[in-house]
């Protein structure tokens, strides 16, 4: 396993912006690219990991480009949806003419997990009575999109953050042979765990222990879930020194978080509650000697969610023949588990790995 460093440049967004687009998912246009495309595929008979059976399971998904080109998956984070990613720091780093990912070479596809984004979930009427998913799910789903759905056999890339990142360490590990190149970013390769794990079951408490919750029956939005969310936010995301610079006192960062209190917040609680639940058997460490994709792991150093000092991402990268890890240094620019949401940092690197990377077939 290789190890590379990145220089220490700034990240584009401000930490408040990166975090706002991990809780809300703005459909914005990347810059210069192709006007996004949208659709649904609807699963029959899509059976979960607990035997659970839904009828009609429905996968909402965007796509930059023409089915024409290469096919790239690319995958967002928890409460995050596909249009999500066409942010000027991301999409608009990557989707544009002449950028890594360009969509009149490459035929771009962002689908919504389940129970994110359009697709379906608690919300839509059954709450918490809808199945209980995991990450093996999603991607379970995702493939029957691409390959069902979508009619591809193949794809040059997966790529995915944060939740996106851990799904597509599944994706390795499950469908070995569909990609050529893997790149799990804000993630690791292995058992949810530690602070990453007890600050979602926080999250997870607060919503089930509010009196309003009412076993998921609520009349009225659990007021719970608000502070829940902005206490897991701040707590594992934005970088340490990049709080510093906004907040260098106790009345501007009072001022940062009661403008977070008082924002807007439409995400419902039960699909809040299960997108924090399906992270907790995630444990894809039984395949990674499956994956046969060449691998390149894009962490940063200050991730309050994956930190390097744990040895996690070295030992089980070990395992992966080629894998490599581009590591993010933190700076007082970087905005911690959010940085890789600023592409300009990593995408040298993964241009360089598909210009090089073997293309392979089933």
């Amino acid at each position: 396993m290789k190890r590379i460093f990145a220089p220490a440049c700034a990240v584009i967004a401000c930490t408040i912006a990166v975090l706002a687009c991990s809780l809300v998912g703005p459909s914005a246009r990347a810059a210069d690219g192709p006007a996004p495309q949208e659709g649904d595929f609807v699963a029959k008979d899509f059976r979960f990991h607990t035997g659970d059976v839904l009828p009609e399971l429905r996968l909402h998904y965007t796509t930059l480009g023409a089915p024409t080109g290469e096919p790239v998956l690319v995958l967002h984070g928890t409460n995050g949806s596909g249009p999500g990613l066409l942010t000027p720091g991301f999409g608009g780093e990557l989707f544009g003419p002449g950028q890594p990912l360009d969509a009149s070479k490459y035929f771009i596809i962002l689908p919504d997990s389940i129970g994110h984004g359009k697709s379906s979930k608690p919300s839509d009427g059954l709450r918490a009575k809808f199945p209980s998913y995991n990450y093996d799910d999603m991607v379970s789903a995702q493939y029957r999109l691409v390959t069902e759905g979508l009619g591809i056999k193949h794809v040059r890339l997966v790529l995915g953050f944060s939740m996106g990142g851990m799904n597509a360490w599944i994706w390795g590990g499950s469908y070995p042979n569909f990609m050529d190149v893997l790149a799990p970013m804000a993630s690791q390769p292995a058992e949810m765990s530690s602070r990453n794990w007890m600050m979602r079951r926080l999250v997870i408490d607060s919503i089930r222990n509010d009196p309003d919750w009412n076993n998921g029956n609520y009349t009225t939005q659990p007021q719970r879930v608000r502070a829940a969310t902005a206490f897991y936010l701040v707590a594992t995301n934005g970088g340490s020194r990049a709080f510093q610079n906004a907040a260098p006192t106790r009345e501007a960062a009072d001022k940062i978080l009661d403008a977070r209190l008082a924002a807007a917040f439409p995400t419902d609680a039960n699909d809040l509650l299960f997108q924090y639940e399906a992270s907790r058997d995630y444990n894809p460490g039984a395949k990674l000697d499956a994956i046969r994709a060449k691998v390149l792991a894009i962490n940063s150093a200050d991730d309050e969610r994956n930190p390097p000092e744990t040895g996690v991402m070295d030992r089980e990268l070990k395992r992966i023949e080629g894998a490599r890890l581009f590591l993010i240094p933190g700076s007082e620019e970087t905005s911690g588990h959010g940085t890789v949401l600023a592409a300009k940092l990593w995408k040298q690197q993964v241009q360089d790995l598909l210009a090089s990377a073997a293309k392979r077939t089933e």
